[in-house]
């Protein structure tokens, strides 16, 4: 029977405990007792002997918050891993698989009975009333502690300890925009959402066939990427004509082509060739003299104009680097629907430090969803890191797929009572997933009817519409990747993150460096097909190991939420709130992105 806020004021008083907000307090302590499967007196019990042993004399919030994150989840925790341990080499069994067995055996059960004609009457029926309907599905109301089973994929499904202790969870570590008034919580399932992957000419919806690529294919995917921008540029600097990149000239020529290295080494101010064009130069190459620009960022890969003078055809000293022109922004349409204001919440994996498997992180994360009730959450990869060291040294007792289902259906079945809508994309880090690039959408094929509304899987990249406002997704590291190889000279004060942001844009591509990464396999016909940015986007959200910022480049909003752990310590997740602007600013156009916060988890 549960306690009343009097009894718990009672038993409390008997220790010399005194107890703030009654009525909120029991509350808080029953939730205890449900998420930790315990009854209410033996919860007590551990309530008061924690006081007891930290010399607390008054029984508040901040003291149950602490009793949760302190005591709880470490003690609970080691006794569920030490059941684990009893149990034998057939400990893969723990009571939450006993509970699964139990629902597929009910289910095959119920399917049985449908198929049962009337004279077979000795088939158990459940009884159906109008208050009671019966219903073919079960809502669950496990917490998501019960449905997240680490010890039977693991044998050493041990809490993190740094990760326990932290000290600075739901600290606001950076903003953008104004935050004032903002409540920084949804309406969950209750809102209108409406999402569209925005394709080029399509959107990737399922797996090819990979690694048939012929050199020749990868040739002409670089040349028509070179034709295409540069037609652009010509457009709009009105430039009469291209040069040949050999031609010899005594007056400034202007040129197209992309930036290579003449050497397989990293690429720096006196390496830089330029390699023409298919229509204009026949693909010749040309070594780039920079001395006489002042200013200039450059990568392996990027389409550039160039001016400059080339006097015997065999060297070409830049004067001038025409700047990159970005695509417009998607103009919401009635389909769209309209709104007043949505939160969107974002965050990257990993979901579990890297000297645990327990997924603590991942748990909180849900319990935020839970209690902010975001409109949309953008989830990226890695749920199952392959640079995990259980993952490395094989140490997992279950198929990566299985771990990797399990943690997908903790997410969809945990925050079901949130009713936010979920957007799951992979990761080339996801051990269990396909390592090409571009990346095709997670298949789940378990997932509940009564979730399919609101759980979309997308591709590494994509283009997402919400409400109208297209979201740039990708969980490839372009910032690091593209940082390692960008040169770069400029009088003043310059900010890294924004010129690669800013490249990223105006070359219209999610990943526009080439060669790529040792650590990409890159499919350049589906590249080509599915990997161009086809508006600019309102808001971009690139995942980074690199530092967490939030930056408008060109206009666009461009988010690094960090990623949920960083090691053994918590990290950061993203928190977006848009509204549809009624009015537009001197440049005919007003982010719908109003505020932007990165927290810690």
């Amino acid at each position: 029977m549960p306690l009343t806020a009097q009894q718990l004021a009672e038993e409390l008083q008997i220790f010399g405990l005194g107890l703030e907000c009654e009525e909120a307090l029991t509350e808080k302590l029953t939730a205890l007792c449900v998420l930790h499967g315990q009854n209410e007196e033996v919860m007590l019990g551990e309530l008061i002997a924690f006081c007891t042993s930290t010399k607390k004399d008054c029984v508040t919030a901040e003291t149950l918050n602490s009793f949760e994150h302190e005591f709880l989840s470490k003690r609970f925790s080691r006794a569920r891993h030490q059941a684990s341990k009893d149990s034998g080499h057939a400990g893969a069994r723990d009571i939450v698989s006993i509970q699964e067995l139990i629902e597929v055996e009910e289910e095959e059960e119920t399917l049985l009975n449908s198929y049962s004609t009337p004279s077979k009457g000795s088939q158990k029926r459940d009884i159906t009333t109008p208050e009671t309907p019966l219903t073919k599905r079960k809502v669950s109301t496990r917490s998501p502690h019960q449905l997240l089973s680490p010890s039977s994929f693991s044998p050493s499904a041990t809490p993190s300890q740094k990760y326990n202790v932290r000290s600075n969870r739901g600290e606001v570590v950076t903003s953008f925009g104004s935050a004032q008034g903002v409540s920084w919580s949804g309406r969950g399932g209750a809102g209108i959402i409406s999402l569209k992957v925005v394709g080029y000419p399509d959107s990737l919806t399922g797996s090819y066939k990979s690694m048939f690529q012929k050199l020749p294919d990868i040739r002409e995917v670089l040349t028509c990427k070179i034709e295409e921008l540069g037609s652009e540029l010509k457009e709009h600097y009105k430039i009469e004509a291209f040069t040949p990149v050999l031609v010899p000239a005594q007056e400034p020529v202007t040129l197209l082509g992309q930036i290579g290295c003449d050497s397989n080494g990293k690429l720096n101010s006196k390496s830089v060739i330029l390699e023409g064009d298919r229509e204009h130069s026949s693909g010749a190459q040309v070594p780039v003299d920079l001395s006489e620009l002042k200013e200039y960022s450059m990568f392996p890969g990027q389409v550039v104009v160039m001016e400059g003078i080339n006097t015997t055809g065999r060297k070409l000293v830049a004067t001038k680097l025409y700047e990159g022109v970005p695509l417009p922004f998607y103009q919401p349409t009635e389909e769209d629907g309209d709104f007043e204001q949505n939160m969107v919440l974002v965050a990257c994996g990993p979901y579990t430090t890297s000297d645990s498997i327990t997924y603590e992180p991942l748990l909180d994360l849900i319990s935020v969803i839970n209690r902010d009730q975001p409109d949309v959450c953008i989830l990226f990869g890695p749920f199952l890191d392959t640079k995990h060291e259980q993952v490395e040294n094989c140490l997992l007792t279950s198929p990566f797929e299985d771990v990797f289902k399990q943690c997908l259906r903790t997410i969809i079945e945990g925050t079901r009572s949130s009713g936010s809508h979920l957007v799951f994309v992979p990761s080339w880090r996801d051990v269990h997933h396909e390592p090409v690039y571009p990346q095709p959408p997670f298949s789940y094929s378990h997932l509940p009817p009564e979730d399919r509304k609101r759980v979309l899987f997308v591709s590494d990249p994509c283009s997402l519409s919400i409400n109208g406002v297209v979201f740039g997704l990708t969980s490839t590291d372009l910032l690091f990747h593209i940082g390692a190889e960008e040169i770069s000279s400029s009088s003043r004060t310059s900010d890294r993150f924004s010129r690669i942001l800013k490249h990223i844009l105006t070359q219209r591509s999610y990943y526009p460096l080439y060669p790529p990464q040792e650590d990409m396999a890159i499919d350049y016909e589906n590249f080509y097909a599915y990997a161009q940015l086809p508006v600019t986007p309102d808001v971009f959200i690139i995942p980074s190991e690199l530092r967490y910022f939030v930056k408008d480049v060109l206009g666009c909003v461009c988010v690094n939420p960090g990623r949920l752990t960083k090691g053994q310590v918590g990290g950061t997740y993203g928190r977006l709130y848009l509204r549809r602007q009624a009015t537009e600013d001197r440049e005919g156009r007003r982010s719908p992105c109003g505020a932007v916060q990165v927290v810690r988890i």
